[in-house]
This record gives C-alpha cells, sequence and structure tokens, in this order.
C-alpha cells in the first residue's frame, strides 16, 4: 500500500510541474493564453466524457478522462499559484480536512449506522461550518452555484431545501403536484402564451427532479440511459430504411412507428 501510495504521490507532483513548466515564460503560447474563465467549457467537457465513459463501462477510456478531469483541477491551482492566491497542496489540504471532518462517525467519536444518518450528519456540519464563518450570512441556497447545468441546481436546490424540512412527505404526494403541474402546463398551452408554457413546464421539470429524489433515482443518469436507448432503437430504423435505400425523411410515420416498435424488441431480446 505504501508503495502504491508513494507512485501516486510522485505521478501526481509530476503533473503539477509539467502544468508549470507549460504556463513558464517561455511555456506552452496556448497554456499561457489562458484564463479561469477560458478553460471552464473543458472543464465541463471533460466531466461529461468521464461521465460517458462510465455509462459505456470503458474502464480504459475512464482511466484517461480521470487524468484529464485532474488536470483540470491542476491547471486552476497553477493560475491561482501565479496570482498568489493559492496552490495546489492547499486544495489538497482542504479536501483532506474536510473529509475527515465531516466523517466524525470514522475518524472520531461520532455514530451513523444508515446512509440517512451520515447525510444528516453531513449537512449539520456543512451548517456548522458556515455558521463559523465572519462572512456576509448566507441563505441556504446561496451556496448552490447559479452556473450549474440546470438539472444539477434543481437536484441540489430539492435536496437543501428537503434537509431542513421543506418537502412532501411521501411519493404519492410528489405524484398528486405532477398532475397538478401538468394540467397547469396543459393550460398555458392552450392560452398560448410561450413564457406562462416556459413557466409550466419548468415547474412540472422541477417535480420531476424531486420525484426521482424521492424514488433514489439520479435524474441525469435516467436521461442520459434514455438518450442512449433512443439513438439505439433510432439508429436501428435508419439501419433497416437504409436496406431498401430509403432515408427517415419521407417515410410515413406509421411505418416509422412499426419500426420503432420492432426496435423495441430487439433491444428487449438484446437483454435476454
Amino acid at each position: 500500500m505504501e508503495e502504491v501510495s508513494n507512485a501516486t504521490g510522485v505521478g501526481f507532483q509530476k503533473l503539477v510541474d509539467i502544468m508549470a513548466r507549460l504556463r513558464a515564460p517561455n511555456g506552452c503560447p496556448w497554456d499561457r493564453e489562458q484564463t479561469f474563465d477560458s478553460i471552464k467549457k473543458y472543464t465541463l467537457e471533460e466531466t461529461y466524457e468521464v461521465l460517458d465513459a462510465i455509462d459505456r463501462r470503458d474502464w480504459a477510456d475512464l482511466r484517461d478522462e480521470l487524468g484529464d478531469f485532474l488536470l483540470q483541477a491542476v491547471f486552476y491551482a497553477q493560475m491561482a499559484s501565479e496570482e498568489k492566491l493559492f496552490d495546489i497542496s492547499a486544495s489538497l489540504d482542504a479536501i483532506n480536512e474536510k473529509l475527515i471532518r465531516r466523517h466524525p462517525h470514522i475518524f472520531a467519536d461520532g455514530e451513523a449506522k444508515t446512509e440517512a444518518d451520515v447525510r444528516k450528519r453531513w449537512d449539520e456540519i456543512k451548517a456548522e461550518e458556515r455558521a463559523g464563518k465572519t462572512e456576509k450570512p448566507q441563505g441556504l441556497l446561496d451556496t448552490v452555484p447559479r452556473a450549474l447545468p440546470a438539472l444539477v441546481e434543481a437536484q441540489q436546490i430539492a435536496s437543501r431545501a428537503a434537509g431542513v424540512g421543506f418537502d412532501w412527505e411521501n411519493p404519492e404526494q410528489v405524484l398528486e403536484k405532477l398532475h397538478e403541474e401538468l394540467a397547469e402546463f396543459d393550460a398555458a398551452r392552450l392560452s398560448a402564451s410561450p413564457s406562462e408554457m416556459e413557466d409550466e413546464l419548468g415547474d412540472l421539470l422541477f417535480v420531476i427532479v424531486n420525484l426521482a429524489r424521492f424514488v433514489k433515482v439520479d435524474p441525469e443518469q435516467a436521461l442520459r440511459r434514455t438518450n442512449a436507448k433512443f439513438r439505439t432503437r433510432f439508429g436501428y430504423i435508419e439501419q433497416r430504411l437504409g436496406e431498401q435505400n430509403r432515408k427517415v425523411s419521407g417515410t410515413p410515420i406509421a411505418e416509422l412507428e412499426e419500426l420503432w416498435q420492432e426496435a423495441k424488441r430487439q433491444t428487449s431480446k438484446s437483454k435476454l
């Protein structure tokens, strides 16, 4: 174990040194021109590439993508170091201390027997940490980044609110709310008001995120799974029509639906 740890430390330090070299005055022109804002898009891309590798169970690809993902953290830290803000070792110290502090049932004399106990204590410790800061007081939701993808932001907002008791009691109540929001969206649709439809559709999606939370399903992963399923089935339609030198465009919808059902049956067989 110690040998692996040493190798990990050497490898990580090498990455830090490479990044410093790339940002040096005689380093890479592209790397030197980057800013905190300019590489945000790459951070997002690398995050989704990690998720994609996991979805595909491509462990070799995941290994490489995690390297790219780590590079993003080192890149930000190198720029912060250049501006005398902090360096990567400070970030590592911060996360190490945080993990120890928020797991008293592992590193101290705390007790947590279930996953729910752990999450409850985690949120309590976070609240204590915020209360101990001398900064301007923040609302509960102020710590949820506004730049997150909307689905992730909704998950975090709903989870934070639920953590302090602002929540439904059971999934059935969420389903009732879902039907209520569906009716309100339909009314907005009939009114043909684009702004009302947007508002009501947003409410509908937010309730669905909460329903996913209640049944312990990650809505992001659920949607990604459905996207992959749709890709496969639509590809099947294109393949079948291609065998007849035809395209989807111009094919009657009834025939497309028949092929879609055929694709679903083929997918079901492949799972057997």
